[in-house]
C-alpha cells in the first residue's frame, strides 16, 4: 500500500498529533495534500493511496473488510506503531475508515467521516459507472497529451471540476498513457463499492466527527441512528458551501472543522 508521510524532521512524535488520510473513489493520497499542509506543523500526515487507486497494488476483490485490515497493517507498521492515530476518510475512504475503526480500535484515537454513511450510497452507483464507462471509453492509444483526454472527456463529463478532478489519475509511461485505478474491477464491484458490510456487534467509543456537504445527499437524516449505533460519540457538521468533495469544494473551512476537532478530543 503506497503512503506518502508529509513528516520532516519538526514534525510531532507523539501518536496524537498524527493524521491519516483515506480517500474516495477515483482518488489518491495526494488529494489531501492542501489539508494536510493546512494541519501543519501541529500535525503530521499520512496520505494513504487505498488498493486499486493511485500507486497501491491491484487486488482481486473490492471488500471494504480487506481494505480496513491492510490499512490496519500498515498503520501498525508506520505512524500507529507507539500508539493510535487520528483517522479521517472521505466517501469510500470513509467507509474503510469506520471499518478500520469497528475492526482495528486499537490503532484509531478518532474518527473523522466526510460525507458518507454507513449505509447503502443512496443511489450513486449511477453516477460512478457513467464516470467510470467515460473513462474507460477513452482511446488512449490515441492520446498524445493531457488536453486530449480532456476534450475526449469533455462530452460525456461536462463538469470542468469533475473532469479535472478524474484526469489525476492519468499518467504518461514508456508506452504510452494508462490509468492508474482498475477501472474494470471497480466497475464490476459497484454494489460492494455502494454498500456496507457487515461488523457484528462492534462499536467504536471513540469521538467521531461526521462531516456533511449541505449540497450533497450521501449523508441524510435517517442514517443518523445507524451512525450513532455504531459511533455514539459522534458529532455531526455540515458544510453549507461545499457538496460531495467537502475537501476540495470548500478547502479552507473543512481544514478549519477538522483542526478545531482534533484540537479538542
Amino acid at each position: 500500500m503506497h503512503t506518502t508521510d508529509t513528516g520532516g524532521p519538526d514534525a510531532p512524535s507523539d501518536p496524537g498529533h498524527r493524521v491519516v488520510f483515506l480517500h474516495g473513489l477515483f482518488g489518491r493520497g495526494k488529494n489531501f495534500n492542501r489539508i494536510a499542509k493546512d494541519l501543519a506543523p501541529e500535525y503530521r500526515s499520512l496520505l494513504v493511496d487505498l488498493p486499486n487507486h493511485g500507486e497501491s497494488e491491484w487486488t482481486d476483490t473490492v471488500d471494504y473488510r480487506q481494505m480496513a485490515d491492510s490499512v490496519a497493517a500498515t498503520l501498525r507498521a508506520g505512524v500507529a506503531a507507539e500508539g493510535p492515530v487520528a483517522v479521517v476518510g472521505h466517501s469510500l475512504g470513509g467507509k474503510v475508515a469506520m471499518v478500520l475503526a469497528l475492526r482495528h480500535p486499537d490503532v484509531v484515537s478518532r474518527l473523522i467521516v466526510v460525507d458518507i454513511a454507513p449505509t447503502q450510497a443512496g443511489g450513486a452507483e449511477g453516477e460512478f459507472a457513467h464516470l467510470l464507462d467515460s473513462l474507460a471509453a477513452v482511446d488512449l492509444t490515441a492520446i498524445d497529451r493531457r488536453s486530449d483526454a480532456d476534450e475526449a472527456l469533455r462530452e460525456p463529463i461536462p463538469w470542468d471540476t469533475t473532469r479535472l478532478f478524474l484526469l489525476q489519475n492519468l499518467r504518461s509511461g514508456p508506452e504510452g498513457y494508462t490509468w492508474e485505478p482498475n477501472l474494470e474491477l471497480l466497475r464490476t464491484s459497484l454494489e460492494a463499492i455502494g454498500g456496507f458490510p457487515e461488523t457484528g456487534e462492534a462499536t467504536f467509543e471513540g469521538p467521531v466527527l461526521w462531516v456533511a456537504g449541505g449540497r450533497s445527499d450521501y449523508v441524510r437524516d435517517e442514517y443518523a441512528s445507524r451512525m450513532r449505533a455504531l459511533f455514539p460519540r459522534t458529532h455531526k457538521v455540515t458544510i453549507r458551501e461545499a457538496g460531495h468533495w467537502v475537501h476540495s469544494q470548500a478547502p479552507e473551512k473543512f481544514a478549519e472543522v477538522l483542526g478545531g476537532f482534533l484540537e479538542h478530543t
